[in-house]
């Protein structure tokens, strides 16, 4: 079915545009601290999306403290729109670059360095620059780190050439990435699609360029003559059970399916030869040629989180996933993907949880124990081809968790496209911005 046959459902999508900005979103009460208990210092350290919600909304609800933010990055990336640029649904990286001047509050001092170390101890924090800063409370949000460099033979220069392309290394390469796609649709062989043994951020996003490669190569013709196989490290491709099933159904179903290979984990690239080396679990190595590959890098903390006290065993930031408060600092939050939490590393993880660190970093602030309670809210809308795509919502118990009454998570509809190609962005900033 066409674009042009879908909108049929538009005037469904207007009167669920409400439903999908204010869902979800109230918390059971929101406090603004008394001058008494917010003259403090709250340091948040991040200016992603989960940062600048954090700081946005620090600054609305402790107007007397002393608020400062750390991170020395001053263009803020829209990291949801990378797929988009990949696919060759929006031509410009203009789409996802913004100012972070413009959304950082006037009265907040934000320190351009990067935090080198993390003194909870002392409840301090050492940048980059060689500052030393001091805090009452503080918010951790540094994001990730994708580590490329665990792939043999595969530098990030590579990302973007020679038939290697990769959606989440920056909105330069998420337009390579198309380019190296749009090249090899042309002509059709062999794509390599894969996935990270690691957690992941935005986990359906191998998924979405799996589907959408399948079909720019029937738009181009060239499906008959291809062949898309995508590898597993683990015995599924997603987390949530029923989506996990649903996906290898539609993959099994399409005209020429897409082959799945389990327990298969990438670990090294021959950029000249085309060749990709998967490892199984049983440590053996298979050699696999390819035209075109996707590759998605292993994920880990971030080195100043990793190498802090604040790490749990595997170097996420150990909170409560309920409260999102430290398991052993009390006074420390986390918020995105930072966080080893069982789910949750979206932006739209970001928009419920926001609220709720905020209210329970209040709620510690004033003697009190947090009162907020974070489910692991997380959603995706996973494209399946252009102009048709799942809004899958679901939380920490693999449980299906729809928020507009007329969509099924698990069908397709030209809703959930629009919601990821029109209306996603403008939300988005509204979280950054603190407002929802």
């Amino acid at each position: 079915m066409s674009i042009r046959n879908n909108r049929r459902d538009f005037l469904k999508i207007a009167a669920g545009v409400g439903l999908i900005t204010t869902t979800g979103l109230h918390l059971r009460h929101t406090t603004q601290a008394s001058a008494e208990t917010n003259a403090v210092t709250v340091v948040v350290v991040g200016a992603g999306l989960a940062g600048l919600a954090a700081i946005n909304r620090l600054n609305k609800q402790l107007p007397n403290a002393r608020l400062i933010l750390v991170d020395s990055n001053t263009t803020h990336r829209y990291q949801p729109g990378y797929t988009l640029l990949a696919t060759g649904v929006w031509p410009s990286a203009d789409k996802v670059l913004d100012d972070n001047a413009s959304l950082v509050p006037k009265n907040v001092n934000w320190i351009q360095s990067q935090v080198q170390t993390f003194e909870p101890d002392q409840n301090q924090l050492m940048t980059e620059a060689g500052e030393t800063i001091k805090y009452d409370f503080l918010v951790v949000a540094t994001g990730l780190r994708l580590a490329y460099e665990q792939i043999q033979g595969l530098s990030v220069r590579d990302l973007g050439t020679k038939g290697i392309g990769s959606v989440y290394a920056s909105p330069e390469i998420a337009l390579a990435t198309w380019q190296q796609m749009d090249q090899f649709r042309q002509r059709g062989g062999r794509a390599v699609m894969t996935l990270a043994h690691t957690d992941m951020k935005c986990a359906g996003a191998p998924l979405k360029m799996t589907f959408m490669l399948h079909d720019r190569l029937q738009q181009a013709k060239t499906l008959s003559n291809s062949q898309v196989d995508f590898f597993s490290p683990s015995q599924r491709i997603f987390s949530v059970p029923k989506v996990n099933e649903n996906v290898l159904n539609r993959w099994k179903a399409l005209e020429n399916p897409i082959a799945v290979h389990f327990e298969r984990k990438l670990t090294g690239i021959d950029v000249a030869k085309k060749t990709a080396t998967f490892t199984d679990t049983q440590g053996n190595n298979h050699t696999e040629n390819y035209d075109f590959i996707h590759v998605v890098p292993p994920m880990e903390a971030v080195e100043s989180v990793k190498n802090s006290p604040l790490a749990n065993a595997v170097g996420w930031l150990d909170v409560d996933q309920y409260t999102l408060q430290h398991i052993r600092y009390p006074n420390v939050f986390g918020l995105g993907d930072i966080n080893g939490t069982p789910k949750g590393k979206t932006a739209a993880t970001v928009k419920l949880s926001a609220p709720v660190v905020v209210q329970n970093l209040i709620d510690v602030m004033k003697g009190k124990l947090p009162s907020q309670k974070f489910n692991g809210y997380t959603s995706c809308p996973l494209l399946v081809e252009e102009g048709k795509a799942m809004l899958v919502e679901f939380d920490y118990e693999n449980n299906l968790t729809p928020t507009v009454p007329f969509v099924d998570p698990l069908k397709e509809s030209y809703f959930a496209w629009f919601l990821e190609e029109m209306m996603l962005k403008p939300a988005y900033m509204a979280v950054a911005k603190g407002r929802v």
